[in-house]
């Protein structure tokens, strides 16, 4: 298994719309959403301090040199955040806002600006991610920082998601109503993402220390899914709440739709742990190295769903040497191997599809009958197929 691939449960139904007429779907949609990434963040140096700067932070001598001003912000900014949008990443995210903001009865071109601002706020997200992580490979090609360092690659990571701040005003240039609102929720979202990134950091080590001792694990899985519910649940329930806002969505479905964000999120988030197990590989090249998050000491869902199922005699060395950083060669193979046969595995897929579940089912009563089951489906394909995160 090169991904993320969770098997169907009987409360999931099987879909309605084939894979391939789904995935023409999205193909579609998916040109548009890069067409307004493109005004986001221009290719161009003509149009990078229109991207970057606000039009009064300059002055009538400076505007004259823009050109000048426009390669160097190009250079440090455009560059290295296209680097990573250039690459081979799904826009599951953007596509499923998409669906929503059509479904609910909003114009998905004039909200394009907001929908391909929460792409790159995960693009800057994963920027810093890799500088933290020290990850070499991000979509099948070198991470930005080591193509263009580490302090560009963190300035360029963090200035991609005030883009929401170009976004918002242009899809509602004279609507001071909207702009407030998606503006707080997005700032919301950020701190949320930046507290799970934090207890990311700081790692679960303690908890895993308690679990494998006295063989409770509810307390670290509660603490891995909160990073995941903050890190990964909350940009995508921003972005739910954002079609919400742009359509008018009543209090319940607004709350209904932010439920439903977080819980693919995090779903995915999940997949994204069991993916890490054997590497990701996209038209056969690798895009995360086999078992990375293992090698660099994280405690991740299928290691935390291990506890009470992988025999003490082999969960405590195990834990030990995930700890030291020594597990690596066969001893990594026997590793993953162990996790998947004691059901650990098969215990995050479950639970990643029981959450879309729950939350699909509280959702769906209240959205437009008609066409509903392609955002159902999306959410599907996001959580059960093989990603590039």
């Amino acid at each position: 298994m090169t991904g993320a691939l969770l098997h169907p449960t009987d409360a999931l139904p099987t879909p309605r719309t084939a894979p391939d007429r789904l995935q023409q779907h999205i193909d579609r949609i998916v040109p548009r959403i890069d067409d307004h990434i493109d005004r986001l963040c221009p290719g161009t140096t003509a149009d990078a301090c229109a991207a970057w700067l606000p039009a009064d932070h300059l002055t009538d001598a400076e505007r004259g040199g823009a050109a000048g001003l426009g390669h160097r912000l190009h250079d440090a900014l455009s560059a290295p955040v296209r680097h990573l949008t250039g690459a081979a990443g799904r826009r599951w995210r953007p596509v499923m806002i998409w669906e929503a903001v059509d479904l609910l009865g909003g114009d998905s071109e004039r909200c394009g600006p907001l929908i391909a601002a929460i792409e790159m706020l995960h693009t800057g997200s994963l920027i810093v991610d890799d500088v933290q992580d020290d990850s070499p490979l991000r979509r099948g090609r070198p991470a930005v920082h080591t193509v263009f360092g580490v302090p560009t690659a963190l300035n360029a990571g963090t200035a991609a998601y005030f883009l929401w701040d170009r976004a918002v005003q242009l899809a509602f240039p004279d609507d001071a109503g909207h702009g407030g609102e998606l503006r707080a929720l997005l700032l919301a979202a950020l701190r949320a993402g930046h507290a799970g990134q934090a207890l990311d950091l700081q790692g679960h080590r303690r908890e895993m220390d308690r679990a494998v001792a006295d063989g409770d694990r509810d307390t670290v899985l509660d603490v891995v899914r909160l990073t995941h519910r903050l890190k990964s649940g909350a940009p995508t329930a921003a972005g739910m709440e954002t079609a919400a806002v742009v359509t008018g969505a009543g209090p319940e479905l607004r709350s209904a739709l932010v439920a439903f964000g977080s819980a693919v999120g995090t779903a995915y988030q999940i997949a994204d742990d069991v993916a890490d197990l054997r590497g990701v590989t996209h038209a056969g090249e690798p895009t995360k190295l086999t078992s990375e998050d293992l090698r660099n000491g994280k405690v991740t869902m299928p290691l935390a769903h291990a506890v009470g199922r992988l025999p003490q005699e082999h969960l405590t060395p195990l834990w030990q040497q995930i700890k030291e950083g020594t597990l690596h060669g066969p001893a990594l193979d026997l590793a993953r191997e162990q996790l998947e046969a004691c059901g650990a595995v098969r215990a995050c897929r479950e639970e990643a599809d029981r959450i879309v579940h729950d939350a699909w089912t509280r959702l769906a009563p209240l959205l437009p009958h008609a066409n509903r089951h392609v955002l159902h489906e999306l959410a599907l394909l996001i959580v059960r197929s093989k990603q590039i995160a």
